[in-house]
């Protein structure tokens, strides 16, 4: 195992009813004036907005509001959101919603408290040396965002989707109210629960440093979200299953799953960053499209891990070679993406990528994460370009 660092500040109000005590938290840390981020109107239809809004007026918060934060969200909102808080006098942001908002509200942090343009923390030319304070009331289990040191941008301008992380951008407090994720499209749900799995999986999928309890969690946690993602296939409003993939998106990538490896692999959301920035595919289902192509093309490279995945995971049969067993676990996983009828290639996706697209995504994901990456296996441009055409 490896020495690690684990900082997990958030502040988490855990249940029903808890978006109530939204005013109480902001004051807390310290907000006066408050903006508040969202996405499409389902936080409005709900009627939570109104009931946050209430909440804020009632306290004697001040407020201003700006939505349109979309799946892969754009930088271009983010500047709409610094240039508001600069002329508003904001001093306090809160994001309500799923990733996308609380992803914008964390770039539209580090602009104000920085200067400069934000774009170049996510391109890689600076790094933030603070952040407007952030709060969060989630409405979706998907990214762990709400948690999370991290958050992704896209840029417009040549269709790039580049991610930050920075421990300034943590938010101060969220809340979680399984009951808000009930009104979620059942698309949705299932994509939320792909993305928390891989969260995880890419810290466990490793060749560098590993640590029998966080092993343990890990696999508890994939069984678990695994388990009951099928129940809410079934179920969709069945509140124990709610609270217990929403608790595992926080934990999956919150660190926790991490410590004492090398940082994990992560080229499976690097390869799918692409995707979301070329074709604006929902994340999760990007990563179910990709993820065997990229399994079958490092395992050999890995193959202790993807064994004891098959087995502790995957639960498949502890019978044949090593191998034989690590693929099992490979046609295992595909079979349960299909189950929560999420896509296991780019055509189930709705794909139809020529190969220059293909040659152009690999490309920039080299350019992206510097040349290479992987733990796995350590991948350049052309296993990237490789993994894609497989994935057709």
């Amino acid at each position: 195992m490896f020495d690690f660092k684990y900082f997990a500040p958030t502040k988490v109000l855990f249940g029903k009813n808890t978006e109530d005590k939204v005013a109480e938290l902001i004051k807390e840390f310290g907000g006066s004036k408050v903006l508040i981020h969202y996405g499409g109107g389902s936080v409005i239809r709900s009627g939570l907005m109104d009931k946050v809004k209430a909440q804020l007026e009632a306290a004697g918060i001040k407020y201003v509001m700006l939505g349109g934060a979309v799946p892969n969200p754009h930088l271009q909102l983010v500047y709409e959101g610094i240039e508001l808080c600069k002329k508003e006098n904001v001093d306090f942001l809160l994001a309500v919603g799923g990733g996308s908002a609380i992803d914008s509200a964390k770039a539209i942090g580090y602009g104000l408290a920085n200067g400069g343009d934000v774009w170049d923390f996510y391109d890689g030319k600076r790094k933030a040396e603070g952040s407007m304070p952030l709060g969060v009331i989630l409405t979706l289990a998907a990214t762990g965002s709400e948690m999370s040191d991290s958050s992704v941008i896209t840029k417009e301008e040549g269709l790039i989707k580049r991610g930050y992380s920075s421990d300034f951008g943590r938010a101060k407090f969220a809340i979680m109210n399984p009951e808000l994720t009930m009104t979620l499209p059942d698309y949705q749900t299932a994509c939320g629960c792909t993305d928390i799995m891989m969260h995880t999986m890419e810290r466990y999928f490793t060749n560098g440093g590993n640590m029998e309890i966080t092993d343990s969690m890990a696999e508890a946690l994939l069984r678990t979200v695994k388990k009951n993602s099928i129940i809410l296939r079934d179920d969709p409003k069945n509140y124990d299953a709610r609270a217990e993939v929403m608790w595992a998106g926080s934990l999956s990538h919150n660190g926790l799953t991490g410590c004492g490896n090398d940082g994990g692999d992560w080229m499976t959301h690097k390869l799918e960053h692409e995707l979301g920035g070329l074709f604006d595919v929902a994340h999760g289902a990007g990563l179910a499209a990709i993820w065997g192509s990229w399994a079958r093309y490092v395992y050999k490279d890995c193959l202790p891990r993807f064994k004891r995945y098959a087995l502790n995971v995957m639960e498949v049969e502890n019978k044949g070679t090593d191998e034989e067993i690590a693929l099992a676990g490979i046609e295992a996983m595909e079979d349960f993406y299909r189950s929560i009828n999420m896509p296991t290639n780019l055509r189930e996706l709705g794909i139809t990528a020529t190969d220059e697209d293909l040659v152009t995504m690999a490309r920039k994901c080299a350019v992206g994460v510097g040349g290479g990456k992987g733990s796995a296996k350590f991948l350049k441009e052309e296993d990237m370009l490789a993994i894609y055409r497989a994935a057709m």
